[in-house]
């Protein structure tokens, strides 16, 4: 079942075709092209505050990932390449030769790895409470137990059990991501209503499931080693993340031109949630 569109003043909706998908895309504004990626287990609506801010000066891009809001949901493509595929074909359909690019959580991976194949496409780019690509196996994988629920999710019967019930366990993980911002129920509803779709559980558990068994180890492994961030590019981090160490912001300056990395005291994982008003006071100053 497929639930209204949260309203959010001046924006539109339409449906592009991407690889044979159905992507929903909510837009707003005119001008030069800001392109806006959510992570999990948000979509499109993770940007409502900064979409009419941002609206006054750019073009406006949000879209549903595959699996995710009102996008199509199909039963495989679920490894990070194939996302970052999404968003280059989506690129190519609406014509947007130069963007600038904003990613959280999983988007912020999948904008790295945008950035990283097309960077004459992407101007500038923002990265909110996500590692970058360059891993290592060193110290850092200390702080992997944290990321013990990826494992639930991942869980061949019990994550798609626990993601499509009413009070699913994405409530949980949104209200764990936060250290200084209660939840209403009204927003819970509208980033876990879309999850009691069945397809769309499954694509949950699908993304993890991907990343555990066959991108984990490559990554930290050298996959991206050889590649080269040119893209300018900023981080702004919740120190206060519960699932992701500061640890893995550490080590990109060998593989990265121009990356810098702002850490935001009394802020957790959901940053754009806790601080709307930095997070779009920062894309505003980059971006310019």
């Amino acid at each position: 079942m497929q639930h209204p569109f949260p309203h959010v003043h001046g924006i539109e909706h339409r449906f592009v075709n991407v690889n044979g998908l159905n992507i929903h895309v909510a837009e707003a504004g005119k001008g030069r092209p800001v392109v806006m990626l959510h992570g999990w287990p948000q979509h499109w609506y993770l940007w409502h505050y900064p979409i009419p801010q941002l609206a006054n000066h750019y073009r406006v891009i949000c879209p549903d990932m595959r699996g995710f809001g009102w996008s199509d949901a199909p039963a495989t493509g679920y490894d990070k390449e194939r996302l970052a595929e999404d968003v280059i074909g989506l690129l190519d359909a609406l014509g947007l030769e130069n963007i600038r690019l904003v990613g959280h959580d999983w988007g912020g991976w999948v904008g790295f790895l945008v950035c990283l194949r097309q960077p004459t496409r992407v101007r500038r780019y923002l990265a909110l409470n996500t590692p970058h690509p360059f891993q290592r196996f060193d110290s850092r994988v200390t702080g992997l137990w944290k990321l013990w629920y990826q494992l639930v999710i991942a869980s061949p019967i019990l994550g798609k059990r626990m993601l499509n019930k009413p009070r699913s366990f994405a409530r949980h993980v949104l209200r764990w991501g936060v250290t200084n911002k209660t939840w209403s129920e009204e927003e819970l509803a509208v980033f876990t209503a879309q999850l009691r779709d069945p397809a769309r559980a499954y694509a949950s558990v699908l993304l993890y499931r991907t990343f555990i068994l066959r991108e984990f180890l490559p990554v930290i492994s050298g996959r991206y080693w050889s590649s080269r961030l040119s893209v300018p590019t900023r981080v702004l981090f919740g120190v206060g993340d519960f699932a992701i160490s500061t640890k893995y912001l550490q080590g990109y300056e060998p593989y990265a031109d121009d990356m810098k990395v702002e850490f935001v005291s009394g802020c957790g994982h959901f940053i754009i949630d806790e601080q709307p008003e930095l997070v779009t006071e920062r894309a505003l100053e980059f971006f310019e």
